[in-house]
């Protein structure tokens, strides 16, 4: 699902934009990333990567075999690698607006800045913690509050103020500041600290890899599982696949092994996307979203090895007409998230005790509505953590929306997000602080609660 608001007059497109310090030393290091892919990539001029060869369909991948990447970071099997769980990371991009999820209703400070837009507290508003409540929309998600598998950090940011989509992505996906030299992303270093794992580790359930997992990781794309499947007529299949196999037979070459490594991850595929059945049969909505979620839990439930799993979710830049507790933009992208995850973990039966699930999003809205009956891009945000060793409860430093609180209008980034992302991938991933440290650079992580 991609966003659609992104041209909003009060929103350009950040390329038309002229270019600020820090606009230079992101393309600088853009510039650097190219450079380097280019070079590896005539260097290894003769291989492929598995991730290429997956994400597109098996046969494609085999006629591309020329013009690839080898790699071999991680193998389809690894016995006797820990089963730690896995990670599901949920970017909602646009720059979620917090102040309409988890609401501060009772708080004079925004009922006076927000008369027309804001959640108040007789509108059906799911009582939480703290003076907060969660918007209606997240009804669905009750029954995981009830148990106190839902955690929330409101006033959550990153270290650089930035109101521009790109900039604020980059620095969170990249897991550091703007001015931060690494170019790989947070959770391929989490599962290079992880070690070794299986194919299926790393998994960007997408049609594009998350930038939080570009790396040497080997992370895959599997936006539909049966999209990994050789595109032959049933009857072919079986000679195809021995066809295929004997292609690389007795060769000892890393060509081979990968072309091995992609065919049997390519049968698995299909094995997992016809045990699991059809997602709208097991309780999912018919949208991408769901059907994003379905495809991650079908690997979770089929003990695949993974670790790591990422999706997107679009639409978040409500510059205009929010909408009400009941319906509009806002009601109507929180209910498909709410629904959506609640179905995703009522299918994942006992494996929801173990998987564990972040929403995130690039920055929050300025406290204050807009002549559009909307919000203007802020900083301090929200995020949530559910699921598998969750401490329930809103956590993390919040001061109120006073105007000696503020930001120049917004909420400030009180709580950092290394902060929440370290302690939630260090209980997930059972890694230390000495990971944590190498996962993001030049930072100390402090847990903010999250985690049980």
């Amino acid at each position: 699902m991609t966003e659609t608001r992104f041209l909003h007059p009060d929103c350009p497109d950040w390329r038309q934009l002229g270019p600020t310090d820090l606009d230079s030393a992101v393309r600088a290091h853009s510039e650097i990333v190219v450079a380097e892919e280019q070079a590896r990539r005539q260097l290894w001029s003769k291989g492929f990567t598995r991730r290429r060869m997956l994400q597109g369909g098996l046969m494609a991948g085999v006629a591309a075999i020329g013009s690839q990447i080898v790699t071999t970071q991680a193998s389809y099997a690894a016995p006797g690698s820990p089963d730690t769980g896995a990670l599901i990371v949920v970017f909602l991009r646009g720059g979620m607006d917090g102040l309409s999820v988890l609401v501060p209703a009772t708080d004079a400070d925004l009922l006076k800045a927000r008369p027309g837009i804001a959640v108040r507290e007789n509108s059906g508003l799911i009582p939480f913690e703290r003076g907060f409540g969660l918007h209606p929309a997240l009804a669905a998600l009750k029954p995981m509050l009830a148990k106190g598998k839902i955690a929330a950090v409101p006033a959550i940011g990153t270290p650089d103020l930035s109101r521009s989509h790109f900039q604020a992505q980059d620095c969170l996906e990249r897991g550091g500041s703007a001015g931060n030299a690494s170019q790989t992303g947070w959770l391929n270093r989490a599962l290079e600290q992880s070690g070794p794992g299986t194919t299926w580790r790393g998994v960007g359930a997408s049609d594009r890899l998350a930038r939080s997992l570009v790396g040497d990781s080997n992370a895959l794309v599997v936006p539909d599982l049966e999209r990994m499947a050789i595109d032959v007529d049933d009857s072919l299949l079986g000679p195809t696949r021995t066809a295929l196999a004997n292609l690389y037979t007795g060769l000892d070459h890393p060509i081979a092994q990968q072309a091995n490594l992609a065919l049997s991850a390519s049968g698995e595929a299909q094995e997992i996307a016809a045990t699991a059945g059809d997602a709208q049969a097991r309780g999912y909505a018919d949208d991408n979203f769901s059907n994003d979620l379905a495809t991650l839990a079908s690997l979770i439930r089929a003990n695949v090895g993974l670790r790591v799993g990422t999706l997107d979710l679009g639409g978040w830049d409500m510059h205009t007409d929010i909408g009400t507790p009941d319906k509009g933009d806002m009601h109507d992208m929180l209910k498909a998230v709410g629904d959506g995850l609640a179905a995703f973990f009522a299918d994942l039966g006992p494996k929801a005790e173990t998987t564990t699930v972040v929403l995130m999003s690039e920055f929050g809205r300025r406290v204050g509505q807009n002549d559009s009956s909307g919000a203007d891009h802020g900083h301090g945000g929200l995020a949530m953590v559910l699921g598998g060793g969750v401490k329930g409860g809103v956590h993390g430093k919040w001061e109120g929306l006073g105007a000696d609180v503020l930001d120049h209008g917004d909420v400030p980034g009180s709580n950092d997000f290394r902060d929440l992302l370290g302690e939630v991938v260090m209980n997930r991933l059972d890694l230390s602080a000495g990971d944590a440290s190498i996962i993001f650079p030049e930072w100390k992580v402090a847990p903010i609660g999250v985690m049980a």
